[in-house]
């Protein structure tokens, strides 16, 4: 009898884990907090000290156990094949076209329209972008470069100016 109830526990316990798997709607999962149930108290009739301790292990264990299975399970061989991940948040934003014509302006340079405190609008070739400055204040009317594109922000920095063409060796 006592084998019975230590059966059911276990039972309850794949089903449990079964519902992970199959998509029941909760019936095995209620099926196996069923098997839990009958089986404690089986466990309990027969013996209560064995019932007692199979009743603490699970109020101790499944709380720990549980979550920490339900966490691991996408990283296993079969739990990567079951559960779907989404992309990376930075990469699907950084992959929407509005954000790749804006790493069109990595290295450019442009003029602040309004103070960047850090944000602010700069101006690239006649074209308006909000822009973050990398350090402190930029004040309205200078010149920035674009250091950087990430999740769809453009970072600049404050130069003295677009470098003059006519000053570039082009024999090196």
């Amino acid at each position: 009898m006592d084998i019975l109830g230590y059966l059911l526990v276990a039972a309850g316990l794949v089903l449990m884990a079964a519902e992970l798997l199959l998509p029941t709607g909760g019936i095995l999962f209620a099926v196996g907090v069923g098997g839990l149930i009958v089986g404690v108290v089986m466990t309990f009739t027969y013996d209560p000290l064995h019932g007692v301790i199979l009743a603490i292990a699970l109020f101790v264990l499944l709380p720990i156990v549980g979550p920490l299975l339900i966490k691991l399970w996408p990283r296993t061989p079969i739990g990567r094949h079951l559960v779907l991940s989404g992309p990376d948040d930075d990469a699907a934003i950084a992959g929407m076209p509005v954000n790749l014509e804006l790493e069109q302006l990595r290295g450019r340079y442009g003029k602040t329209v309004s103070p960047l405190r850090p944000a602010g609008v700069t101006e690239f070739d006649g074209r308006r972008v909000d822009t973050l400055s990398e350090g402190p204040l930029i004040e309205a009317g200078r010149w920035v470069r674009c250091i950087e594109v990430r999740s769809g922000r453009v970072v600049v920095r404050e130069v003295d100016g677009p470098p003059d063409l006519n000053e570039i060796d082009l024999t090196t």
